[in-house]
Parts: C-alpha cells; structure tokens; sequence
C-alpha cells in the first residue's frame, strides 16, 4: 500500500464530528481518547489576527478590529473547512482567553454560530474527563473573547504607535514596546540602578564564646542589646538602634564586655509550626523550576505543555498534568482525596492531617474556574512515567507531584530554642536562638528551599546559672546591594504588582531578552545599554506605559471585562486617551533636507528611515544594526565570552575573540527539540519575509526543516516528524518513510551560458585584512565559505573549492567589496 493511502487509512473515517484543538501533539492524545466517531484536527494556534502591514483598528468605531487570516494559516483553514463539511464541530482549545478567542474565530470561519453549544473545556486530558467534556458543549463565551479582543488591541495601539518611535529615536532596528513587556523592562532596569547607586555601609557584629556551668559544649551568642539599644546588622532602620560603624566602635566595646559578669537571664523553648506551600499555579511553578530546577520561565513552559498535552504510557495516551496557565490554588475533591491516599500509603497516616487541606486565593480576579497545576493522578509517581519521559519532563513532573502531595501533608514541627545571655548590671544582652526538626511532616515530600537557612542548634543549658565570657569575636560587615533578578524572582515580582497574568510571564522574559533588552549572566538578569536607553525614553516621554500601578489597573479592566461588567471599548478608551496625549508631545523626527518629518519605511532590505516627502524629497538614512552583547555563555572553542550580533538576515551567536576564533551559530527560539544529526538544540528562525524555519544551532551541521516540528518520533527511525499539512511525515532522507517532497526540489539549470563559465580560479583576497570588518553581515553560509577561501584550507590541500562552495564565496567577496566601498562614501541611500 502507498504511504499516502496508509496515513489516508490511519484517519478516522465515517467520523460524525469534528474536533479543534490548537496542536497537534493534544490532537493526538485526544483522537486515540475519543475513537473513530471523531475526528481532531489542530489549528496549529491562532489562524487570524490583525494585518501585519497596517493598524488593524478602527479608532472611530470603537476600536472595532479588521481580522485577516494568517498568511503561515490558510492550507490549515481551508482543510478545516473542507473537514467540517457535513459534521458537528466541537472547539476543544485551551480553557483560557486566547483558547476561547481562536474557538471563536475557527467558529465563524467555519460557518458556525458561536452562539451554539459547540465549544468543550476540560483542565485536564484524561479518558475520563475528556470524554465527560464532550457530552456537555457550552456556547462560546463572549466575554472571554472580548477580553482577549480587548488585550490584542491594546497591544496593537502601543506597539504600532511606540515601536518605530523607538527605532526613529535610536536610528536601530527591531526595536519594540509592549503593554506588559516595557514595564517588566522598567523592572530590571531600575533594580540595576539600585544596584548602581547602592553605597556599602560598613558595620560590625560582635559575638561572644561563653562556658555555662552545667552546659555541654560552648555557646555562640551575637550581641543584641547596649544599654536597651538593639544593635543595627545592616537590615531595617538604624534609627534608634546602635550602630558598630567602625573598628574602633567595635573593639572599644568589645574590651567593655569582657569584663563583665554573666549569667543565662532567660532559656525560651517553643514549638513552631510551618505550614506547606499550596499547589503550584503558573508564577510559583515558574519560580520553583528557575529556583530548583535551574529552568528558564519559557522552558518551563514548554516542557509543561507536553506534560499537559499527553505522554504515551503503557495504558493509553493521557495527560500527566493539568492545565498549566493558572492564578488558582483550588482544587478538585476527587484529587485531595487521591492525593490523601496516596500519602498514606507512600509516607504514612502520621502524614496525614485530620482533615483535608483547602486552600484560598490571596488576590482579586483570580480565575476560580481554573485549577491549581497538579498530577492528573497523584497515584502515577515519577518513577513509574520515568521510562516515557525525557530527563527534563521528568523532572518538573516530579516537581510537580511533589509539591501537590506536600500541599496536603501535615506541618513541619520544630523545637525552637532562644537563650539570653546578660551581665549582672543589666547593660549588655547576647542571644542565640536555634531549631530542631521534631517532625518532618510536608517537609518529607517537598524538602528545604535553597533560600531557606538552617539555624544549627543550640546547645542545651541550664536558666540562670552564671556564663563565663571567654572570647569575643569582631566582625566587620558590610551591606548588601538588592540581588539582580532571576526568571523566579522577576515573575514573582511581576505577580505581586499584578502586571501581566499566568499566559504572559514566560513569553515576556523571552521577548525581552530576544529584543537584546535583556542578557543574562547565569541564572541572573541585567540591562543591555539598549534595553537602559528604551526605559530612560519610555520613562520620559510615555510615564503611563511603564507605570507600575496603571498597567495593574489596566490588567484590572480586563478581569472585569471577561467577568461581563465592563465593555471592552470603554477599557481600551481609558489607555488610549491618555497615550494619545503622550504621543501628541514628542517632537517628531524631521528631514535634514527639506524639514519634513521622517518615518520609518520597509524594503525588501530591511527597515530604513525615509523622508515623508517622497518622491519629490528621497531622503533615506539606515538604521544602526544592534551593538554586539554578552549573552552570558564561554565560547565551546576557545572560552571567551559569546556575543549576539546582528547581521543582515537577523540576530547570530559569535565570539568575543573573534577574528582569532570563528565560532558561529544561530540564534533562535528554542523549540525544545534537539538535533537528529548532532545533537544540539533545534531552532525557530525566520526568514527576511518573515516565514518560520527550523534549523540547528551548529552551523556546521546541516538539519534544517521547512515544516514545524511535532512532538512525536518516526517509529522507524526516530527522527522527528513534521507536520505538512495535516500530514505527519519523517523528514529523515534514509528513513523508509521518508516524504521527499519535504525537500526543496533541485533548480533547473537555465538555458544558454552557463553563469559560472570563464570565470578565474579563486584564490585567497588579498584585502581580506580590510574586508573583516564587515563579515557579521553575512550568512552564516557565506561566512564559512570566504573564511575558508581566506584560510586557503583547500588551496593547501591541492583541492579546488567544491562548487556550492565557491559560488557562496564569490558572492560573499562580492558583498564585503560593495559594503567597503559604501563605507567610504556618505552613508545615505537617495
């Protein structure tokens, strides 16, 4: 049999109703739930949005949007429309705005009222559930799409208004602002400034080493009281406190104490209880997988929706996690009382407290309907899906689990001891103060935080008997600057000012470091100087779109317009008006030839500025490639730092030692797969027309996919598959299955003279010296090419260049003896 005709006869034939979920990955675990009476398909996302070219919004008719169906989209509308024919639709998207919002553009694409009973919601992909969700269809909820409606205006208004002010002001491309994105921004930048303006202040602890009769080991004591003054340690306020601001201070009054007389004042011993953590929602997942995991905020979420979507197990396909876009800590009965189970059989009943644990939400407008991310069954333990899962699926699952058995064990119990020391005039006190675990209690399953400290115990000793003074020990301490943020610590910050919400954390810590705001160095965050001069220019001349308390509020708004007690044009008016006055105030860019203002402009080369008064002025200016930046990683080769540089076809990696070393690779958006042929990490890229490709980040490996990349391996070869249409084919050339329409077909050579024909022999350019400056760029092809030709690698071989080879040299030497050329004249185009 043909393979088109077998995947032809894997579809579910004789279907009655058609199913639509977002990937295809879900689409998979839900058909094999489902059976043949169904048929699910995957929108692969959103199928419409806004024009590319043009507002999209209709400020006179309340903010009323033009929708156009994605360019990367339409094969997949016209098969959902041609699946459809004659069959019931159920919309099964995620459970949340932008699930409702592309189950009701599918809906009216199709012909279908939104209206109707058609769209299914479920937390959670289980047989059980799955199944249950859709006996029980339920109209389209308006609101929910009027709220995502509300918020992609929103975003539209800012980011087509402010982002080529952003690049006018700053003469770069690719530069960019956003509702959420710019405050976040704000967030880092003026941590950084703290940082900078943060003065070290000198202090000092004095301790002392005391012998207690009838004690069993020494005591180490820190000095808390002079003379009923509490000592400053460099944390709260000094005022009324004493300050040890220097040796001097210090050793005078440590010379006091040791002549003094001691004796143990007071011995407190008390039993203190810590209570568990609730389950996870999608910031403190976020938070625990950076903390613990050393997971970025968008990895986590990648990984999650995997764990989410469906893992094969032995018995079936089915979703290992609930959903995990969530601000709710609720959670079903049915699952507290799994989960009480199996703690009971797994640590014991002692675990158990009497009653089980409930948990409320601590902020306004958090979406109840949702449940708190959990195990879809506490019963399956990490060890038993560890076989089905990769190395990081398994172990946020087991974060994940772990964290919801805690959530309904009992409290950790300590022993806590103080001891005050004083002398027999009064004027001097030490205190030492430890714990003991008594009870491990949830601490059995979720263990200690790293942040969280141990205090040693102390050593039992006896009330009131005398202490004898031995030593006393003089520290000199400094304050500390606020730390930098981290993925954890930003999102929780974030979540605390209520900007953003559970869908938006990730996707704002990748756009900022992707836009070169943001770099990291480890786990933690700092401003690029660009990132620093978009926040020093947004402050000045928009204070309302990186105002902390009004992007709240705007956040706010939206809540209630999903909660059906606002519309959504009167919430986009109250950004809108103010901003409009904002943008009203900047002095606008103007021509330097006949004073008419600039605008940014796109050809097929890029952005450019241009004057407005064309063609009777031609006026044209380039805009400034991005300076390079650290992204805080050693160079594999030679261990220098890497560098983000941008070159004409986008961002690349490349090494601070260059021209010494010659490490490339791409720079893209992980998607989470790894490479077939080397093993590095798979790619999303786009091209200069904005159309997505998948290629390796080593450039001297050759993988490179038209098509997006599933979840699911060829079972004959185990490369991943590709989604080409609604096909799922192997991309792998020695593979069986292999489709080789996947690949670019070959040029036919053109009629007539070869272009090749009659030209010299390449030989290393003499000029290469004054050609370097201007290889980032090129193509990471091109690059290899002439650096090769440059090296004479295969001159020294007795080889000549292979032909691809030589033609991608040719044009490269070509391009650099344009650019030197150009760079020796004026740099404006007419």
């Amino acid at each position: 049999m043909p393979k088109s005709a077998k995947r032809r006869a894997s579809q579910p034939t004789g279907a009655e109703t058609l199913v639509v979920v977002e990937s295809p990955a879900k689409a998979r675990s839900i058909q094999k739930m489902l059976g043949p009476g169904y048929e699910v398909r995957a929108s692969l996302g959103h199928v419409v949005d806004l024009p590319e070219r043009s507002l999209g919004v209709d400020v006179e008719r309340d903010f009323a949007p033009t929708y156009e169906v994605k360019k990367d989209k339409k094969p997949v509308v016209e098969e959902l429309k041609r699946a459809a024919e004659g069959k019931r639709l159920l919309i099964a998207t995620d459970p949340d705005r932008e699930g409702e919002a592309i189950g009701w553009h599918v809906a009216r694409l199709l012909g279908r009222d939104p209206k109707e009973p058609l769209r299914v919601e479920f937390h959670e992909i289980t047989p059980r559930v799955v199944r249950q969700a859709v006996e029980a269809p339920r109209p389209i909820d308006q609101n929910l799409v009027d709220a995502q409606q509300a918020r992609r205006v929103l975003d539209r208004l800012l980011g087509y208004n402010l982002s080529p002010l952003l690049s006018l002001e700053f003469r770069k491309r690719a530069l960019s602002a956003g509702r959420v994105q710019s405050v976040a921004l704000r967030l880092v930048v003026e941590r950084e400034e703290a940082i900078e303006a943060f003065r070290p202040e000198e202090y000092w602890v004095l301790r002392g080493v005391f012998a207690v009769e009838g004690g069993e080991a020494p005591l180490v004591a820190t000095l808390h009281e002079v003379e009923g003054k509490r000592l400053w340690t460099g944390q709260g306020e000094k005022e009324g406190r004493l300050h040890l601001a220097s040796e001097a201070e210090a050793h005078a009054l440590a010379e006091a104490l040791r002549k003094g007389s001691y004796r143990v004042a007071q011995v407190e011993v008390r039993e203190r209880r810590k209570a568990p953590p609730p389950p996870f929602t999608t910031s403190t997942l976020q938070q625990a997988a950076s903390s613990r995991l050393g997971y970025t905020a968008a990895r986590t979420m990648r990984i999650a929706q995997r764990l989410y979507e469906g893992v094969d197990l032995p018995e079936g396909t089915v979703g290992l996690i609930t959903y995990m876009r969530t601000d709710s800590v609720r959670v079903a009965p049915e699952a507290v009382a799994a989960a009480r189970e199996v703690i009971g059989k797994a640590f014991g009943p002692e675990y158990l407290p009497e009653a089980p644990r409930a948990y409320k939400n601590r902020r306004e407008g958090v979406q109840d309907a949702h449940e708190a991310i959990r195990p879809t069954d506490p019963k399956r333990t990490p060890e038993s899906v560890r076989p089905y899962l990769s190395e990081e699926e398994y172990r946020l699952y087991e974060l994940i689990w772990r964290r919801f058995l805690a959530s309904q064990m009992r409290d950790a119990l300590y022993e806590q001891t103080a001891v005050t020391l004083a002398d027999l005039e009064g004027r001097y006190a030490f205190r030492a103060s430890g714990s003991v675990l008594r009870f491990e209690g949830y601490l059995r399953a979720w263990g200690r935080d790293a942040e969280e400290e141990e205090e040693p115990p102390v050593p039992a000793v006896p009330e009131g008997v005398p202490a004898r003074l031995e030593e006393v020990l003089e520290e000199r301490r400094f304050t500390e600057p606020p730390p930098r943020y981290t993925d954890a610590s930003l999102v929780k910050t974030m979540e605390e000012l209520g900007i953003g919400r559970p869908s938006t954390y990730a996707p704002t810590l990748e756009t900022l470091e992707k836009r070169g705001y943001v770099a990291r160095k480890g786990r933690t965050l700092f401003p690029t100087p660009l990132g620093r001069q978009v926040t020093a220019y947004l402050r000045e001349r928009f204070p309302q779109v990186v105002a902390y308390e009004f992007t709240a509020r705007m956040e706010e708004r939206l809540d209630e317009v999903e909660e059906g007690r606002v519309p959504w044009p009167k919430v986009v008016w109250e950004f809108y008006e103010p901003f409009l006055g904002e943008l009203a105030q900047v002095p606008k860019k103007t021509c330097p030839r006949c004073g008419r203002p600039l605008e940014l402009k796109v050809s097929r080369y890029g952005q450019f500025l241009g004057c407005t008064g064309y063609p009777e002025c031609t006026y044209t200016e380039p805009l400034e490639r991005r300076e390079a930046e650290p992204i805080g990683e050693a160079c594999p080769k030679c261990g220098r730092p890497l560098l983000r540089k941008e070159g004409r076809y986008g961002t690349f990696i490349a090494c601070s030692g260059y021209p010494e070393c010659d490490y490339t690779r791409d720079d893209g958006t992980p998607t989470g797969h790894t490479c077939p042929k080397c093993g590095g990490r798979v790619l999303e890229k786009r091209s200069r027309k904005g159309r997505p490709y998948y290629k390796c980040e080593n450039n001297a490996c050759d993988f490179l996919s038209f098509y997006p990349l599933l979840e699911e391996a060829c079972p004959a070869c185990g490369w991943p598959l590709v989604k080409k249409g609604e096909k799922a084919l192997c991309l792998n050339p020695a593979c069986p299955e292999h489709e080789p329409s996947l690949l670019p077909a070959p040029k036919e050579a053109k009629k007539g003279r070869s272009r090749g024909k009659g030209k010299p022999p390449l030989a290393p350019p003499k000029d290469w010296e004054e050609l370097v400056p201007f290889l980032p760029g090129l193509s990471p092809e091109e690059r290899r090419a002439v650096e090769a030709l440059a090296r004479g690698e295969a001159l020294a071989r007795g080889e000549a260049l292979a032909e691809e080879e030589a033609r991608l040299a040719r044009r490269a030497l070509f391009k650099l003896r344009m650019r030197k050329g150009k760079a020796r004249k004026e740099p404006v185009r007419a």
